[in-house]
């Protein structure tokens, strides 16, 4: 009987490895149907149900897996599966079960990795990464987690090795470029352009030609070549923007939402506040959120939990919708009317899981939580908000210049000039609305006073949450927590003033903006 149920259990491996998720499943099936006892089949199953989207199925049977066998492959995947399903305390729980009985193949391994990269742990998905490249140094996936982490921690020469690496055994791993171009400022003696230009000119894949593109008009920018840098950038923009089914009306309909659900929002049951005080750094993308959140978790009472989802699906959840996104019209009207007090509640709880010392304050740094500063405001009492505002005319271009997250659509609005001065404008009117409906709530800091005036912006910002002043912030480039946003390599230096004012070298192309924002009655002056 074992035998011939290993055997099955074989044939099932094998279809998985090979991608025929349909045998996988039905191999499975009959093994858990014979046997319910058995734990290879369980795992197996509950990874081919995950694979076809039945996320919760996979669950079940891979816990019946650990239940019966809590090796280190079958709880590094039920962790994986946690994490889809934003369970992220149960997955950091079946993480630290398989610490204690690690697994000992490459792909259980970088699982791990993942896992703890999604919690916000970079230090120790790092050691799980790095096992999973000695295991299978062949893997380009694998070396690429590697990479990444290396480059979150600050470890900036060891993360270009791997990415060279990389690039040795895949010259057209279109992420590996767009990576290691980030990693440091080149210069007329260090870039890649040559190579970026060759292997851009040569790929027909689309998602590898953006961030190619992206990659060489960086590395463009870095050696003082802006007009061909801008020129690149403006071809490949428009050349994925083609490819997205978009139309700005999609994001009018959530600030439109928004705005109308304010007065029910205010008028919302508050039963059993939180008196947990953390503090929300928002704003548009690429304005500077990333530089407060170096100064103020560089205060020895303040840790930083990064970049978290929890404010939205904590409204979700009190919204109960069914729809595919996490944040439409219909979730936030929906939502408006719930106790916030229990929207509260789950957002701490969602974000303590990414949460080092429980005894200091934490920071969300989550820049889109400007359409939640009515629910924080009233959810968590004494939160601290901090809005960063920047030129209107810088934010569009660097919202222009820099590739957020290719597969969210929430970003579908920043490949188009036009499009990102009117999601801009919008965004301005949320703003206007909050400051007049919650006076003193939430304090806006303008990029370029905070360049200008670093300690007294700083003193300004600390006293706002309620911080004493710490001489530590001032230094924050010397802080040494992980960055996981696209301003990794900046906040590592000293304040510059270089992008002040950058859109100035391009106002004949960016002209129909400043024309835009004129009819809008957006100031650029």
């Amino acid at each position: 009987m074992m035998a011939a149920r290993s055997g099955q259990a074989i044939a099932a491996r094998s279809a998985l490895a090979r991608g025929d998720i349909n045998a996988t499943q039905r191999l499975a099936a009959t093994l858990v149907s014979e046997n319910p006892g058995d734990a290879e089949g369980h795992f197996l199953l509950g990874v081919a149900e995950s694979s076809i989207g039945r996320v919760h199925a996979g669950i079940q049977h891979l816990g019946r897996a650990v239940e019966l066998d809590p090796q280190g492959e079958y709880r590094a995947q039920l962790a994986k599966l946690f994490t889809l399903v934003r369970q992220d305390g149960d997955a950091a729980a079946v993480l630290q079960d398989a610490e204690h009985a690690l697994p000992a193949d490459a792909l259980s391994r970088d699982t791990m990795g993942c896992v703890y990269a999604r919690l916000g742990d970079h230090p120790a998905a790092l050691g799980h990464f790095s096992a999973a490249v000695r295991l299978e140094p062949g893997n380009r996936q694998f070396r690429y987690n590697q990479a990444v982490t290396l480059n979150f921690l600050g470890r900036t020469e060891e993360a270009e090795a791997a990415l060279e690496a990389l690039i040795a055994l895949a010259p057209d791993d279109a992420r590996a470029h767009h990576l290691l171009s980030s990693l440091r400022k080149q210069s007329a003696g260090h870039n890649h352009v040559e190579r970026l230009a060759k292997v851009h000119s040569t790929t027909g894949d689309g998602r590898g030609r953006l961030l190619l593109g992206y990659a060489l008009a960086k590395e463009l920018e870095d050696l003082g070549r802006p007009e061909e840098a801008l020129e690149r950038l403006c071809a490949v923009n428009a050349e994925h923007r083609r490819t997205l089914r978009y139309e700005f009306a999609r994001d009018a309909a959530t600030f439109d939402a928004i705005e109308a659900s304010w007065p029910s929002i205010a008028a919302a049951p508050v039963d059993d506040a939180p008196r947990d005080a953390p503090i929300f750094i928002i704003g548009m993308p690429r304005t500077g959120t990333t530089l407060v959140d170096r100064i103020l978790s560089s205060h020895p009472d303040v840790e930083s939990a990064g970049e978290l989802q929890a404010m939205p699906l904590a409204v979700k959840k009190a919204a109960g919708t069914r729809t595919p996104t996490v944040m439409d019209p219909e979730t936030i009207a929906t939502a408006a009317a719930s106790d916030m007090g229990a929207i509260g509640r789950d957002f701490l709880q969602r974000a303590s899981h990414h949460r080092r010392d429980p005894g200091r304050r934490f920071i969300d740094k989550f820049p889109g939580n400007f359409h939640y500063a009515g629910f924080i405001a009233r959810a968590l009492p004494a939160a601290s908000i901090v809005c960063l505002r920047r030129h209107p005319m810088d934010t569009v271009l660097s919202n222009f210049r820099n590739l957020f997250a290719v597969n969210s659509r929430y970003y579908d609005y920043s490949y188009d000039l036009l499009e990102i001065a009117a999601y801009y404008v919008r965004f301005d009117r949320l703003m206007a609305l909050w400051r007049e409906v919650l006076p003193g709530r939430v304090i806006e800091l303008r990029y370029e006073d905070l360049v200008a005036d670093q300690e007294g912006q700083s003193r300004r910002l600390l006293a706002h949450c309620g911080l004493e002043w710490a001489d530590e912030c001032l230094s924050f480039h010397t802080n040494d927590a992980p960055v996981s946003t696209p301003s990794a390599a900046q906040v590592r230096r000293p304040i510059y003033r270089d992008a002040v004012a950058r859109w100035k070298r391009h106002e004949q192309v960016l002209e129909p903006v400043r024309r835009f924002f004129e009819r809008s009655g957006i100031s650029i002056d």
